[in-house]
């Protein structure tokens, strides 16, 4: 493959001009900034910390303050710097988020004599209002509070109201500032989203233009920027989030990317295959694949506390990828100076981190059991990315469909399915229950629908009988999970003949099981992976 020609950064960026989501506490703070991307406009989620300055470098396009679990009056409770609502900067306070600008500017907020938690019916009581003029008269929305804005800053005229909070929502157009009681990001206020365009697009002159092919080419211009000429090396596991950061990538230094495909030997039922036919085949993309199957059984063998089970996988797959990584050097020269991995934005929030398309790999990782120290430089060309987003780049990219739909699987694999010592034998019997258990989901067109949805095996044996005959053997659990992000879960609701078909032929099929049990915990309190 030629060199490709060096791309400029594009001037200006879906990028350059955010809409920055202060997060002030409230547990849909990263909610919110899904729903801004959902519109087509780009944001970022910040802290309460933010000074106006900073806003003013990054040319923020608008302002939205979160929900909190706080209250506003209350010692403690979370601020902001006060020159933020000065800069005239399009701003627009959720529940907490519209107390706090009613407290800050003059207003005052108070104890409620009776909370809203849950739906509750919305007037809208000022036709000419910016954010609820285009909608129902009369709608549902989701308040979630015990204060309320008894009184609207000087200069801000109340918009609308519920039947126990007067004042639901209030704008000041002059200074670009508009405050709702209710939650617009949730499903549950049907008109949110129309909600949150109306301010996008209208207040905060907006463009929906953060679409999927301007996110492939500002980080292929990003990349190219980054590495130069440089050679560049990726760890992909076969997941969807490594496999998009590989085209990226590819896309954007060709040749110079080798794939490091370490097959740990702990995948699901004909999962290596895949990734070796649509990298090294399909994608032609220069690929080594490494079959180290035998010594990650070897480090596992007697171990059964799963975060030792972890730490081992992880410092292998290390291990591995150093030896590969040292045979691609090439002569007066050492081994690729940077590694790509598919980190998120999920990751980065979780983790406190900045923007930025390389960094040091140091403490913060995507691959379990990284040293402190190693010598490459990291390029995650997805960190500024929900998982929905990647999908869709992955779409765009040409990614086979049961790539880029594929559920999220774990680092460490089948090991941590299984709660016990990892053994050939138990893998193979969780493999072949695996693979029974999402084709029957997928011929039930459910396979979309379910966040993850996978079988583990306890290393435990109960008696069962087949044929007249006593057996001694082990369970199946069935983890199916619906989500957005996998913070929060809850076990889906499969039908029962469906589940009654998979017992069966994982019974029927799979030698050494004698039964079949259904999770149905959420999370919290429960995880999604057992171990």
């Amino acid at each position: 493959m030629a060199e490709p020609a060096p791309l400029p950064l594009p001037d200006p960026g879906p990028e350059d001009r955010p809409v920055l989501v202060i997060d002030l506490g409230g547990q849909y703070a990263q909610l919110i900034a899904r729903r801004v991307r959902e519109c087509r406009v780009y944001s970022e989620l910040v802290p309460a910390g933010i000074r106006p300055e900073e806003v003013l470098r990054r040319g923020a396009r608008a302002l939205v303050l979160s929900g909190g679990p706080a209250s506003v009056y209350a010692p403690g409770a979370p601020r902001v710097d006060p020159g933020l609502f000065s800069l005239g900067v399009p701003m627009l306070g959720i529940c907490y988020g519209m107390q706090l600008m009613a407290q800050e500017l003059g207003g005052r907020v108070d104890r409620t004599d009776v909370a809203e938690f849950g739906r509750a019916e919305l007037e809208v009581t000022d036709e000419s209002s910016r954010l609820l003029g285009s909608l129902p008269r009369e709608q549902t929305i989701w308040m979630s509070h015990r204060d309320a804005v008894v009184a609207a800053p000087e200069g801000a005229r109340v918009v609308a109201a519920s039947p126990t909070t007067p004042i639901a929502a209030f704008e000041d157009e002059r200074r670009g500032l508009y405050g709702v009681q209710f939650h617009p990001e949730v499903v549950h206020t049907p008109h949110g989203i129309e909600l949150l365009k109306a301010f996008l697009y209208d207040v905060a002159d907006a463009p929906p233009v953060w679409t999927p092919a301007a996110v492939i080419e500002e980080e292929v211009a990003r990349v190219r920027a980054r590495v130069g000429s440089e050679r560049v090396v990726c760890g992909l596991s076969g997941g969807v989030d490594s496999a998009v950061a590989a085209l990226l990538v590819y896309k954007a230094v060709g040749d110079r990317l080798t794939c490091v495909f370490v097959d740990h030997g702990l995948l699901r039922k004909g999962e290596a295959e895949q990734v070796v036919e649509t990298f090294g085949h399909h994608f032609h993309v220069p690929l080594v694949h490494v079959d180290a199957s035998e010594r990650f059984l070897a480090r596992l063998e007697g171990i059964e506390e799963p975060e030792e089970k972890r730490r081992r996988i992880g410092e292998e797959f290390i291990r591995v990828f150093e030896e590969e990584a040292r045979r691609l050097a090439r002569a007066g020269s050492g081994p690729p100076p940077y590694l790509v991995q598919g980190t998120l934005y999920s990751d980065v929030i979780e983790s406190g981190g900045h923007a930025g398309v390389a960094a040091k790999i140091k403490s913060h990782h995507n691959v379990g059991g990284l040293p402190e120290q190693i010598d490459f430089e990291l390029v995650e060309p997805l960190r500024m990315l929900f998982k929905d987003e990647v999908r869709r780049v992955g779409e765009e990219l040409g990614l086979p469909e049961a790539m880029v739909w594929r559920h999220p699987f774990p680092g460490p694999g089948l090991a941590i399915r299984i709660i016990g010592e990892v053994t050939r034998e138990r893998l193979d019997i969780l493999r072949e229950a695996d693979a029974i258990l999402l084709e029957e989901v997928r011929r039930a067109g459910l396979y979309r629908e379910l966040w993850q949805c996978f079988a583990v095996l306890p290393a435990i044996r109960s008696v069962g009988v087949q044929g007249d005959e006593r057996t001694y053997a082990y369970p199946i659990v069935i983890r199916a999970v619906t989500s957005e992000d996998a913070m929060t879960a809850d076990w889906a609701r499969l039908p029962h003949e469906l589940l009654q078909t998979i017992s069966s032929r994982i019974i029927n099929e799979v030698p050494h099981v004698n039964r079949v049990a259904l999770d149905i915990s959420s999370k919290p309190p429960a995880t999604i992976e057992w171990e």
